[in-house]
């Protein structure tokens, strides 16, 4: 149930799932985070309205989530919240000025993304034997979806089949916030796009559905299907501990950069929004880098 609270926050998640078309996991973290905002606020401030919220109360806040051991990442995470809020506060002139300007984020260790080796994933694709029914052509099909384009699994998962195009080889891909992005088709990909729609079109005929990906028995795949054959499969080939479909966006997006792709154009096919999200992919360039030099270079 919603805080008791003179603050209204039910517009400010509206304008999140309406204008920015956020989906309903993002928006609900949205709300957590305000009503354990709100909730504290109220009970130690004495439920002050919006104009009242001064910066030293979001930091009361902030010192008291450490207190309960909270981490980082989640503190920092919420500090986004607010900050979103607040911004959207001004925006609609609620607000003349937002008491986050003063609130820092705590620094956080950045971690590499977890990736699979170009050699190991070579192995999975010529080498791993796939049952020879639709199970096990939809699952190789899966995951060369996953490796030759970076899509997230919600793309993947909910792709159409007028979404391929053949005769410009490229898929349109259904991003965050319905911002569509092209991605191009390889010669491998092609071919077995084209196996996959003739072999579903062989079994389901007419009846099929609009969507890509059907499973057995002709109903879209669930995301944790998905899930469990991607670590099933990943798990013959890598003892990295993490084999998940991020994974496969991350081995796709790494292996763009080791081969010696533009960062923009990364940042392009992976659909982010800013080119922040996609320069953490190159450390992991760099510590190829530094590998070979170990290697080669005389006076390593």
């Amino acid at each position: 149930m919603p805080v008791e609270t003179n603050i209204q926050y039910s517009p400010f998640l509206e304008y999140l799932k309406f204008e920015k078309r956020y989906s309903p996991h993002t928006i609900r973290a949205y709300q957590d985070d305000l009503e354990l905002f709100f909730q504290y606020v109220n009970n130690t401030f004495d439920n002050p309205a919006l104009k009242e919220v001064t910066a030293s109360f979001i930091r009361s806040w902030l010192a008291f989530q450490k207190e309960k051991g909270d981490t980082a990442k989640t503190i920092s995470r919420r500090i986004s919240t607010l900050k979103s809020f607040f911004k959207y506060q001004l925006r609609m002139q609620v607000l003349d000025a937002s008491p986050m300007t003063t609130i820092l984020s705590p620094k956080l260790n950045k971690r590499l993304p977890s990736f699979v080796e170009e050699k190991n994933l070579a192995t999975l694709f010529e080498y791993v034997e796939f049952p020879d029914n639709w199970e096990g052509m939809m699952n190789r099909f899966v995951l060369l979806l996953f490796y030759s384009t970076g899509m997230r699994l919600s793309e993947l998962v909910n792709m159409k089949e007028n979404q391929v195009d053949l005769s410009k080889n490229n898929l349109k891909i259904l991003g965050k916030g319905n911002k569509e992005r092209l991605i191009p088709i390889n010669d491998e990909l092609r071919q077995a796009v084209e196996e996959y729609l003739h072999a579903k079109s062989q079994k389901f005929g007419r009846a099929a559905m609009a969507n890509l990906l059907l499973n057995e028995k002709g109903k879209p795949l669930h995301p944790r299907y998905v899930q469990t054959k991607v670590k099933f499969y990943l798990s013959l080939i890598t003892t990295a501990q993490k084999k998940s479909p991020h994974v496969l966006r991350h081995s796709f997006a790494t292996h763009l950069m080791n081969n010696g792709a533009d960062l923009n154009a990364v940042k392009e096919l992976l659909g982010h929004s800013s080119l922040a999200a996609t320069q953490i992919y190159t450390h992991n360039t760099i510590e190829k880098l530094k590998g070979i030099h170990k290697k080669a270079h005389p006076k390593a």
